[in-house]
């Protein structure tokens, strides 16, 4: 390891000691006297994919009371490859119902959450999840968590052999501890007979030094943003068969406000690999970055920064040791895009996909959109799968020519289809939970993103941009969760009401935006935006996206408020 006892940080003890993420959490979940968990405790319930939270639209006014925070937790299920099944759509339905706020929601990462669980209902949620034959183990945490990969089986046959790869290698690196059957499946201790600890062949006794996150992309499409994953892998096609994967590097999206040594990052080709490398590909890096990942500082703890400090010659030689053999040289690939194809697109097996629009991936019923009971309708009728798609959308797949007429009424009955939108802007949106949940949020953008779309919708009609597609994605925090530094315009949250402006993202997600404006209010983002939008509505060329015209055209250098790194 690269850091010395001395020099760990306090999560790092927490792990070393809590007997392979056991710590006092069943304890904890007994103890009726509170609806939190002990502080310790919180940071390895994140192993089992489980974070506490508590509501803060409602601290101030139960710190008059006298009464504790509105704890509860948020609950995330691994879909490897986001593809599951019609029954396992209706376990994750119910359970939004039974056990959380009534509201389901889709992430960036292709996984489910559950928010509003409150203590006493995680253990009977939990296995009812594993009931399902889904899990929630290292969806959050030190460890590799969901593995992406790119959805739409439309294409080709390598849509089908990426999420294969995503799911071995998913299953390949997820922790051994039976901590997670111990405490939320079987409810006792193992049979004394049985050791309590095992081999963690991959994680040792205090797994990584931050979270781990690995995407696979098959282009044309770059729907897992690859580049801003920890690792990913690019699919490369010889005559419509999987020939192999590149393989890149060192991306990952946070940063904190006020520390420039904190970045985000672009990660780098590095090579290519066969299939069936893969797995063992993935299994060397992580464990690259477990032996040097830095244990002392966790804003400096992710891979990134592993490369950015060591060099990517470093790290291509000490992987090529660890393998026995040098990646062979990358291949030649091509992004258009980083969104979901919307509506209706026929497979290679002759079978239909059609593509729904989900706002932020919020699942629920409004008097407005009945998204939730229209997903559930839909469910109970179709028999093959749902694919959740990086963009927080989801993808009903595999629908005989029979069914797509019923299933696209059902669709439109609710508000699911992507015609049903105002605005391209609107489809190519993304953005975080962000408050009230979310303990890191400092402004809005789940609640706020509607409001601003609103508002840019009618400057572009005046323009004549209502169908150009846009990339705008929100964060209530620079930790980056919908990916706002790919974005052509991305805020990220400073303050109440206030955000960081970033423009001139690449639409297929290779080249990150530059920060135009610092801490500014809705009213100045609109202003910076106008002339902007209607330069490029005058000028642009044919074909070219937003954020390709702000940097031919020199108009970032020209924005006022100055540029930031």
């Amino acid at each position: 390891m690269s850091n010395s006892p001395s020099k760990l940080a306090e999560v790092e003890g927490i792990k070393l000691a809590s007997r392979q993420l056991r710590g006092t959490i069943a304890a904890g979940l007994r103890d009726e006297a509170t609806g939190a968990l002990a502080e310790s405790d919180t940071q390895l319930t994140k192993f089992h994919g489980i974070y506490q939270q508590d509501d803060r639209d409602l601290r101030h006014e139960r710190q008059q009371q006298r009464l504790e925070p509105a704890y509860s937790f948020m609950i995330r299920v691994r879909v490897p490859g986001g593809v599951c099944s019609a029954a396992q759509w209706l376990a994750m339905d119910a359970l939004a119902i039974e056990h959380a706020n009534g509201t389901l929601r889709l992430t960036t990462r292709q996984a489910f959450q559950f928010h509003g669980v409150i203590k006493r209902r995680l253990q009977p949620t939990i296995a009812a999840i594993n009931g399902s034959l889904m899990d929630t183990i290292a969806a959050c945490g030190d460890v590799n968590r969901n593995v992406m990969a790119s959805p739409n089986p439309e294409a080709s046959g390598l849509h089908r052999d990426a999420w294969q790869a995503a799911a071995d290698i998913s299953d390949r690196l997820t922790p051994r501890t039976r901590a997670y059957h111990e405490i939320w499946l079987d409810g006792a201790k193992l049979p004394p007979a049985e050791p309590e600890l095992v081999d963690e062949p991959l994680y040792g006794a205090s797994y990584l030094p931050r979270k781990f996150k690995i995407g696979i992309a098959v282009p044309p499409w770059n729907d897992v943003d690859v580049f801003s994953q920890d690792l990913g892998f690019i699919a490369i096609s010889d005559q419509g068969q999987l020939a192999g994967f590149n393989v890149v590097v060192g991306g990952g999206m946070g940063a904190s406000h006020g520390e420039p040594e904190t970045y985000p990052r672009l990660g780098d080709v590095i090579g290519f690999c066969s299939p069936a490398e893969a797995v063992d590909v993935a299994w060397h890096v992580v464990a690259i970055q477990r032996d040097f990942g830095d244990r002392s500082n966790r804003k400096h703890a992710r891979f990134k920064y592993t490369i950015a400090d060591r060099g990517l010659a470093w790290f291509t030689e000490e992987l090529a040791a660890r393998r026995g053999a040098p990646l062979a040289p990358a291949r030649p690939f091509r992004f258009l895009g980083n969104g979901d194809r919307y509506g209706w697109t026929r497979g290679v097996d002759d079978r239909w996909h059609l593509t729904l629009h989900v706002p932020s991936g919020r699942l629920a019923d409004t008097p407005e959109r009945q998204l939730l009971s229209g997903l559930r309708e839909i469910a109970t009728l179709h028999g093959g799968e749902f694919r959740l798609t990086p963009n927080q959308n989801v993808i009903v797949a595999g629908v005989a020519e029979d069914g797509k007429a019923t299933i696209e009424a059902i669709a439109r009955r609710h508000g699911l289809m992507h015609d049903q939108l105002p605005s391209a802007l609107r489809r190519e949106a993304l953005s975080c939970v962000a408050l009230p949940t979310c303990a890191l949020a400092m402004a809005e953008a789940e609640r706020y993103l509607p409001e601003l779309a609103g508002k840019l919708e009618s400057r572009l009609d005046t323009l004549g941009l209502r169908d150009e597609p846009i990339t705008l994605r929100i964060t209530g925090c620079p930790n980056g969760c919908a990916r706002p530094y790919l974005a052509e315009i991305g805020l990220v949250g400073k303050g109440p009401g206030r955000y960081n402006l970033f423009l001139g993202g690449g639409f297929a997600g290779e080249r990150l935006n530059r920060m135009v404006a610092e801490n500014v209010d809705e009213s100045t983002i609109l202003a910076m935006l106008e002339p902007l939008l209607a330069a490029y509505a005058e000028a642009r060329r044919e074909g070219e996206h937003f954020g390709d015209f702000l940097l031919r055209s020199g108009r970032l250098e020209a924005a006022p408020g100055g540029l930031g790194s």
